[in-house]
């Protein structure tokens, strides 16, 4: 286990009548199952009976502590066993769902990527996990069909190009989003890359902070379209500028969705990029000390800010973690434009980088290998993932642009993708989530192909901006709630009376980079709900509506938020 040290050994506040699991205050006795499992033996650890015992013994040889629990410190979880319906997720044990199989997740901090490292991650695809490759709404890219016996050999070769699978899962800092714009955009107000190495370098496989009360998510961003999603990460830096102390960063907290949503807030501080790297730890350490631990459905930091409040959190910061204040700062302005990078654009070395969508994520190893080498064709040799299941590819010298572009689009790389396209997003959904109720990908892809050809079929007037996302289970990996059409997975009744997939419908979910004016969770209206076959049909009927009745300017998000709920069925 990672003990407390010295320094953050519990003292001060009394112990809580009823312990909520916070070491400060309650001590680090664990209260459940899962924390007396990381008292046992720190996550990091199982790496070893991993190269050692379990790929030499096979799945058989795998002890359920670190099956279940251990093996997600190291970017592995099992995958669902093919041929399960939905109906017996909630029913069904975890070893009665899962199959031999891993999804192991590629951690890709900021999201950058050389060509050599994306050809890297293809061949493993081809080799280990059967074409299988997923980008991710976390900058990740995710395998399927993973057999524990190779993990070892993946490990080797994803290491030898500098890429990990370290604390990809489980309760540790997860993967530190960044700007896939880093350092290239003209409107850049400043690089976030060296904070983000910086953390990665001092905090990420650091026993310190290998035993957080559950995940924690990190955000840093330099532009000025706020393209990290700040608001639903635990920790989040977005850049601005200080009128007296010049440009620096503007601190979010307490983020997160899930079935208990909550955006972040601003601390109202402003940290300056010398000190990103401690003001990081020292939330991250009120986290891991004050953070609630004995509900796992209360372990997230917005449980804690809910319950502090800012004014609090601010000051045990500076008090306890930091031992200085930190100056008032101004909030970001609300971006002016989307945060996807989708499209051509110059950088400010006069090379463009393009933004290329994936229809909802879904690639293959296969793909990523062309594309590597597509890339070094055109005289490029890095890109970058992004959190809205996209690639950026960099660096393209203007006369290869256009070649570029067409060359990807037939690898199913888009660069002028249609409307719903360019901001579809699902989750891994039933094919390989123990969790999931329905199937997301293909229904979200089949339903994006089938409004396209009616709205090409017919006159439209539609939103400037659409965001489609789909998630398989209330747990919202896919960011149901912030997106103007929010998908929640689970099954209806049928025609027949027998149950079949479908959504729970949200409407009119925002983020600051997907409108003009504040970000906010959707609407949901009582006994809304579609079957997946429907889909198509209601998203078209909507879309019908919206442009019936739609203000001049008025954003589909603020339209849906204000009709009534007859004009949402």
């Amino acid at each position: 286990m990672t003990q407390l040290t010295e320094r953050t050994a519990p003292r001060g506040p009394k112990r809580s009548a009823r312990p909520n699991g916070q070491w400060k205050i309650d001590g680090t006795e664990p209260l459940n199952g899962n924390e007396q499992m990381k008292a046992d033996d720190n996550g990091l650890n199982v790496r070893e009976r991993i190269e050692q015992v379990y790929s030499r013994d096979g799945f058989a040889s795998i002890d359920p502590e670190d099956l279940h629990g251990r093996f997600r410190w190291w970017g592995l979880y099992t995958q669902r066993r093919p041929g399960i319906p939905g109906g017996k997720t909630a029913t069904l044990e975890p070893h009665e769902l899962e199959d031999e199989y891993f999804m192991m997740r590629v951690r890709i901090d900021g999201g950058a990527l050389s060509t050599e490292q994306l050809r890297v991650i293809g061949e493993l695809s081809q080799e280990f996990a059967r074409d299988t490759a997923d980008v991710t709404d976390r900058q990740n890219i995710q395998l399927h069909w993973i057999d524990v016996v190779d993990v070892p050999t993946i490990w080797r070769r994803l290491e030898a190009v500098g890429l990990s699978t370290t604390e990809a899962c489980g309760d540790v800092p997860r993967v530190i989003l960044g700007s896939p714009v880093a350092g290239i955009s003209a409107d850049e107000l400043i690089d976030p890359t060296p904070v983000i190495d910086e953390i990665k370098r001092r905090y990420v496989g650091n026993p310190e902070f290998s035993n957080l009360p559950r995940k924690y998510k990190s955000a840093v961003t330099g532009h000025p379209s706020q393209d990290v999603v700040h608001e639903i990460n635990d920790f989040a830096l977005v850049a601005v500028e200080h009128p007296e102390l010049g440009i620096g960063y503007d601190l979010w907290v307490g983020g997160g969705l899930s079935t208990a949503p909550r955006l972040g807030e601003r601390l109202g501080v402003f940290v300056t990029e010398a000190e990103a790297a401690d003001v990081w730890e020292g939330v991250t350490s009120i986290f891991r000390d004050y953070g609630y631990r004995r509900l796992r459905n209360r372990a997230r930091l917005k449980f804690l800010l809910a319950d502090w409040g800012v004014e609090k959190f601010r000051q045990v910061l500076q008090d306890e973690y930091l031992g200085r204040e930190l100056p008032d700062g101004p909030p970001a302005p609300v971006p002016s434009e989307p945060g996807d990078h989708s499209g051509v654009h110059r950088q400010k070395d006069g090379r463009f980088y393009v933004g290329l969508t994936p229809l909802v994520g879904r690639v293959s190893g296969t793909v990523l290998v062309r594309l590597a080498d597509l890339l070094e064709r055109h005289g490029s040799q890095r890109l970058r993932t992004t959190p809205h299941q996209k690639l950026v590819a960099l660096d393209l010298p203007e006369p290869e642009v256009e070649a570029f572009v067409s060359a990807a689009e037939e690898l199913g790389l888009q660069a002028r993708p249609s409307l719903l396209a360019r901001s579809a997003i699902a989750c891994t959904g039933i094919e390989f989530c123990k969790l999931a109720i329905v199937e997301t990908k293909e229904a979200a892809a089949q339903a994006v192909r089938a409004v396209e050809e009616r709205l090409d079929a017919e006159a439209h007037r539609l939103p400037r901006r659409l965001s489609l996302h789909v998630n398989g289970c209330p747990n919202s990996c896919a960011r149901i709630q912030t997106a103007d059409i929010g998908l929640k997975g689970q099954l209806l009744p049928g025609t027949d009376g027998e149950k079949v997939p479908g959504f729970q419908v949200h409407l009119g979910g925002t983020l600051a980079t997907d409108v003009d004016g504040e970000a906010g969770l959707g609407r949901t209206v009582r006994g809304l709900k579609v079957t997946a076959e429907d889909l198509p049909d209601y998203i078209t009927t909507l879309l019908d509506r919206y442009a019936d009745t739609a203000h001049d300017g008025e954003s589909f998000a603020a339209w849906s938020h204000r009709v009534e709920e007859e004009q949402l069925q």
